[in-house]
């Protein structure tokens, strides 16, 4: 089979893209498949040729226009078959003040949040509490993300988010556990319990060896895993997803699950969750990527 593995791109992702990418690379080599390399930073009018030839892309980008639906929408328009989530839902799943809404509604726990557009100045008077989060609302692997401990870090924070947003979050901290949720196909796989060695699981800690411990499954009653799992596979479907995703969740206190975001292309580099995932329901990294693979040959 020939496979075409699109990775790296234009977006604050692209060094863990080409990570991703290259993993997946030497998987599909293990497989035997016949590979393609191909990188959308020239763009992908350029490789039509070579996009055309594959049987199927498997979408290595993070972030950016190969996660907000932009390039899934263009390898639709010429026929050519991918991996990971259609054109509408990475869009939906890229803008997590959507996201969150439409969990929201469905009274699935998600933190508190206040959206605001380049216009908006920065309400001081708002009632989220401290700590609290500033993020980008489409972007990816912590980047642009603080902590807000008090009301005098609340400007910086915000003014960092807008480097890499026109709209940015604020959204209540949840303190607890960091956990995530492999799902492929209809099955979702053991979770996943984070716990980096700085207080945030930012960028160093998610991809630097050795920063982070991962435990997988999860120390977790056998109710309460499979509760979180249901609730990981309802926001899935429920926000249109396919073959693939990782949704990330902070465990209170009370043992409540509080959705955070739904990553249609999750990281596949050495410190990724999902392989992590995959690995304690006994599959092998290569056997993960045909799994996901042969979730796009059924479309």
């Amino acid at each position: 089979m020939k496979i075409g593995v699109m990775y790296g791109g234009t977006s604050a992702e692209r060094e863990v893209s080409l990570s991703s990418g290259q993993a997946v690379v030497s998987a599909c080599e293990t497989l035997r498949h016949e590979v393609i390399s191909l990188d959308p930073k020239d763009g992908l009018s350029n490789q039509l040729t070579e996009l055309k030839a594959v049987d199927v892309v498997f979408n290595g980008l993070h972030g950016g226009d190969g996660e907000n639906g932009v390039i899934p929408g263009f390898l639709e328009s010429i026929g050519v078959r991918y991996t990971g989530s259609g054109n509408e839902a990475s869009a939906i799943c890229m803008d997590k003040r959507v996201s969150k809404a439409l969990v929201f509604r469905k009274e699935i726990l998600t933190p508190e949040w206040v959206s605001l557009s380049v216009e908006d100045e920065i309400p001081m008077d708002h009632d989220l509490g401290y700590p609290l989060v500033v993020k980008p609302n489409g972007q990816g692997s912590t980047i642009g993300l603080t902590v807000v401990s008090e009301p005098s870090q609340l400007k910086e924070a915000v003014a960092l988010a807008r480097k890499y947003d026109t709209v940015v979050l604020m959204e209540s901290f949840v303190a607890g556990r960091e956990i995530t949720v492999t799902i492929i196909g209809d099955k979702a796989f053991p979770i996943v319990e984070i716990v980096p060695s700085h207080d945030l699981y930012d960028y160093e800690c998610k991809y630097t060896k050795g920063m982070t411990e991962y435990f997988c499954p999860a120390d977790l009653d056998e109710t309460l895993t499979q509760a979180i799992q249901d609730t990981s596979l309802r926001i899935h479907n429920l926000l249109g997803c396919r073959h693939y995703s990782r949704v990330d969740f902070r465990l209170d206190k009370n043992n409540k699950a509080w959705f955070l975001e739904v990553n249609t292309l999750p990281g596949m580099t050495e410190t990724s969750l999902v392989p992590k995932a995959a690995g304690a329901a006994g599959l092998s990294f290569p056997d993960l990527i045909q799994a996901i693979i042969n979730e796009a040959l059924k479309d």
